[in-house]
């Protein structure tokens, strides 16, 4: 299985950039992973929030292939602990699928089509971050998920 983190805008701050460069590595040891940005869309203030929402959706569906496991970052998701996140993330191996892509939205969330697409979603915290920040945490929890998956001492509980 691969697992691809599908983002809209590039980051801009260095230090978060090396710190997600830095779990991407770590990660290469447990699973095949890639971070793919979308570029952010161009005059949106000419666009109303549900154009924006569209237009991103479609950009989001075209990386994407009808096999993917198409999961997204929402407000509304499921909450996980890491343990269970662990336990997820070990399911979707076991079924066999080629690739779980979760995705991280625009700033006014999912397209109708993207939530069509999609096969659950998660909630990282009931608090709104940026959505670099995002990026940073889901690296990190995606690396945690596969330590604990092989008893490895990176988390305590």
């Amino acid at each position: 299985m691969k697992i691809v983190l599908l983002a809209i805008g590039k980051t801009d701050d260095k230090n978060l950039h090396q710190l997600i460069e830095n779990y991407q590595n770590r990660l290469k040891h447990y699973i095949k992973f890639e971070l793919v940005i979308i570029p952010d869309l161009k005059n949106v203030k000419n666009l109303s929030e549900s154009q924006q929402k569209e237009k991103e959706g479609d950009l989001i569906l075209k990386k994407t292939q009808s096999t993917d496991d198409l999961i997204l970052l929402d407000e509304k998701g499921r909450d996980f602990r890491s343990i269970d996140f662990s336990n997820f993330l070990q399911k979707k191996m076991n079924t066999g699928i080629k690739q779980l892509v979760f995705v991280i939205g625009g700033p006014y969330g999912f397209s109708d089509a993207v939530y069509k697409k999609a096969k659950g979603k998660i909630s990282l915290s009931k608090m709104t971050f940026s959505h670099q920040m995002i990026r940073l945490f889901m690296v990190e929890q995606i690396y945690r998920g596969f330590t604990i998956l092989k008893n490895e001492p990176y988390h305590h509980e």
